[in-house]
């Protein structure tokens, strides 16, 4: 029987595994505690683990795995900057490439239409029985330009829904996807052209050397003056010094984030009753126009099933001996 210590475990994720865990007959150990180099003693004796986005297997952790006889990584994610590749030995890596772009793109909206037409503060205002319009001022999205950093699934979901807004929308990639440039009628430019055209910025790149703080103090120079800029991929594409320096000064008009550049011990845990803070998490949140949650753009029905079927899947068929089309070399 193959045996699997599952790391950060919610209780959904325990809904959902033993679920799909039935047609599988996997043993599975969940533990709340993350993968670190700290927890890493607890996977000795186990074939597999599970992990998520705020797991961390660096090159420390990765030769523990390796001495602890564990033989497969299964990431219930598709992002894995978090996971030291290049020092994996024998283990083998599979991840969930793609459970719903749909979830992450129609999100990322949601906090754009929050911030531009001050929902949440019309929504506290109200049930003060304060009806006043007062500071609520917003604007048309439709007309708007809208860049997009990244054209990949989520990239081109969202480009699908603002094109049903009636913007224009123009794109950033190093790999350029031209059949859907041209079926879905948006325009690749250069970085410098979409940061000075675009109303609207959203990221959907994966975090890489040439990503990492794309939005950093110089790029925010070159961005139109009151831009909304959105992030629902990784918290490091955005450097938060920068970031809460030019909201200071107004030369960014909103943000929206569902990352943050350094969440891991925040995000996807209760912290209300802990003394423990980030000071430029608390001085965003206090920020009247940023909106934040809390890495739950994936967080849907169907996003959670399709991940909790692949991951059993992929976990069959590395042990089967077969070729994974989920498997990261």
């Amino acid at each position: 029987m193959i045996k699997i210590a599952f790391f950060d475990t919610k209780d959904y994720d325990i809904e959902l595994f033993d679920k799909y865990n039935k047609d599988y007959g996997y043993e599975i150990t969940y533990l709340t505690s993350k993968l670190n180099s700290e927890t890493v003693m607890l996977t000795k004796g186990y074939d597999v683990v599970c992990v998520f986005v705020n797991d961390k297997i660096d090159e420390e952790t990765m030769k523990a795995l390796n001495e602890n006889g564990v033989k497969l990584i299964a990431l219930r994610c598709a992002g894995y900057n978090n996971v030291d590749l290049k020092n994996k030995g024998g283990i083998k890596v599979v991840r969930v490439p793609e459970y719903s772009p749909y979830a992450v793109a129609e999100h990322t909206v949601a906090l754009l239409l929050n911030i531009n037409r001050k929902i949440y503060k019309s929504y506290q205002r109200v049930k003060k029985y304060n009806f006043s319009l007062d500071g609520l001022l917003g604007f048309d999205v439709h007309g708007k330009t809208i860049g997009v950093i990244g054209t990949g699934r989520i990239g081109k979901a969202f480009i699908e829904i603002m094109k049903g807004f009636g913007t224009e929308i123009i794109a950033y990639d190093l790999f350029k996807d031209e059949k859907a440039e041209k079926e879905m009628g948006f325009k690749y430019v250069e970085l410098d052209e979409l940061l000075d055209k675009s109303d609207i910025i959203s990221l959907h790149c994966p975090l890489t050397k040439e990503t990492e703080n794309i939005i950093n103090k110089n790029t925010i120079k070159k961005m139109k003056d009151g831009v909304i800029i959105l992030n629902c991929s990784r918290g490091k594409l955005l450097d938060t010094e920068s970031l809460i320096e030019e909201l200071s000064t107004g030369k960014i008009g909103g943000v929206g984030l569902d990352v943050y550049e350094d969440e891991e011990e925040f995000f996807l845990r209760d912290m209300s009753n802990s003394y423990k803070r980030d000071k430029n998490l608390s001085i965003l949140i206090s920020m009247p126009n940023v909106i934040i949650t809390s890495h739950q753009a994936f967080f849907t029905r169907e996003a959670l099933n399709k991940i909790a079927s692949d991951t059993c899947s992929n976990i069959k068929t590395v042990f089967n001996g077969e070729k994974c089309q989920n498997e990261l070399v």
